[in-house]
């Protein structure tokens, strides 16, 4: 069951948000977190609208149950979700004081202006993160080293219009350049709503779950 909250802070944005508890949930276990990025058209005050995408639409829609505390902010109308690096980074700090998350496994993901977020908020803080999976996004492939010790998979359809598919061709390649090993899903005859794809199945959950980040 997933519940409304909002991050009361004194010094960094006050995001809304959405969070999925596991259905077994125990306060004395520790759970891997996905934190969600949603894209432009899910941006304002509407918690409904933030949640209609991604991992939480199969939650909504087919009452599906996944091993992770998925926590997901909204983006305020108007902004992108790269005017709020920084209050993003502490919003997750608070995340992991307040709910028994695993540091070892914390992913990110997000599509289309979230993709874009993904790659902006794993360029901030590499270090943070056990694998990241921008979905449509476009990348700054001129910061592809730090991305080289960080797990990496996109998808992005070929027929995309919106942000063309080239964006992570040249965010992969920019990665590979410099010593990464990111992957990239091309979904052939699929538009911008790559996401659909991307976030179906148990691919992506698999592969996330499949990472998990040393923290001496």
């Amino acid at each position: 069951m997933y519940t409304k909250h909002q991050w009361d802070s004194d010094v960094h944005y006050n995001f809304k948000y959405v969070k999925n508890l596991p259905a077994d949930f125990d306060g004395n276990k520790k759970y891997p977190l996905v934190f969600f990025l949603h894209g432009a058209g899910e941006r304002g005050d509407d918690l409904e609208v933030a949640s209609r995408h991604g991992f939480m639409k199969q939650v909504r829609e087919e009452g599906r149950e996944f091993p992770f505390i998925y926590i997901a902010p909204q983006c305020p109308a108007g902004k992108y979700w790269g005017c709020f690096t920084e209050s993003l980074l502490a919003f997750i700090d608070y995340i992991c004081e307040t709910l028994p998350i695993d540091r070892e496994r914390i992913y990110l993901t997000g599509l289309s202006m979230g993709g874009t977020g993904t790659f902006m908020l794993a360029m901030a803080d590499p270090d943070r993160f056990a694998a990241v999976a921008p979905i449509c996004g476009s990348g700054i492939c001129w910061y592809g080293e730090q991305f080289r010790d960080l797990p990496v998979m996109m998808y992005h359809g070929d027929c995309d219009d919106t942000v063309p598919v080239s964006e992570s061709v040249t965010m992969l390649r920019a990665i590979h350049k410099r010593g990464g090993t990111a992957e990239l899903r091309i979904l052939n005859g699929v538009g911008h709503n790559a996401w659909e794809a991307a976030y179906a199945g148990d691919e992506l959950i698999d592969w996330f779950m499949s990472h998990r980040r040393d923290i001496k």
